[in-house]
């Protein structure tokens, strides 16, 4: 057993590897596309539904229902992203049931590309919400001393984000080996079922976060929103429609 799938390499012409990485990531990438574009092929609104829409529609409101709760008012416009992201983690851990697969997460370029989409998504999605000037002025709160440690902090937390998944996927496989020669039957067995149980904690985490930086990014313009709708919505408050009764 290999710690990473790195170190699986199928072919190999000068500097350039096709590793179990490479091709477990495209292969699940794949398997992703063509079974989501099945099971939405034949979609039912009706009573009677696949169990596979059954099953897609439950995932769908859990994340949609997450994103909502951490904070995002409008979980539709990240939802493609961030539920990707679970899914592909998610997927990556269970299919380690399959014999042979090595999780591409196991690796530590795969976490670190998953990092760095969370790394340019959050600015993409704070300026579309506040603003370019917006955003760049979050950069300044709550004092202009903070703006080298804000900047910072960007960088550390998706260096964050790859190395505790990458950590986390690789001990997991770590123990898994070890256990394996020293007590080849039982062992194993028991804890390939908490490696799922692990895969699928680490997916909910990797994804949550990515969600609060998101929601951290765009809560500036959300809060002026909502308090600008609230006022002109409150009676007795200043800027209230003309139709409302001011007491």
């Amino acid at each position: 057993m290999h710690l990473s799938p790195d170190h699986i390499v199928f072919w190999e012409y000068g500097f350039l590897k096709l590793n179990a990485t490479i091709v477990y990531t495209w292969v699940l990438m794949f398997v992703l596309a063509a079974g989501s574009k099945a099971i939405t092929r034949k979609l039912s609104i009706g009573l009677e539904r696949s169990r596979w829409q059954n099953l897609l529609e439950i995932v769908f409101i859990a994340i949609r229902n997450q994103i909502k709760e951490v904070g995002l008012r409008q979980p539709q416009i990240y939802f493609g992203f961030l539920g990707t992201l679970f899914v592909f983690v998610a997927a990556a851990s269970l299919c380690t049931i399959i014999p042979g697969y090595e999780p591409p997460t196991g690796s530590l370029s795969t976490t670190t590309a998953l990092a760095i989409c969370v790394f340019i998504a959050v600015p993409i999605y704070g300026i579309k919400e506040q603003g370019l000037g917006g955003y760049l002025r979050s950069y300044l709160k709550p004092t202009p001393l903070m703006l080298p440690f804000n900047i910072i902090g960007e960088f550390s937390r998706t260096l964050a984000l790859a190395i505790r998944l990458f950590g986390n996927m690789m001990s997991g496989t770590m123990i898994l080996a070890i256990l394996l020669t020293i007590t080849p039957f039982i062992f194993p067995i028991v804890m390939s079922a908490l490696g799922l149980v692990t895969g699928m904690v680490q997916a909910y985490i990797f994804s949550i976060l990515a969600t609060v930086y998101i929601a951290a990014a765009t809560s500036d313009h959300a809060d002026h929103a909502s308090r600008r709708n609230h006022g002109a919505t409150e009676p007795g408050v200043p800027g209230a429609g003309k139709g409302q009764k001011i007491k």
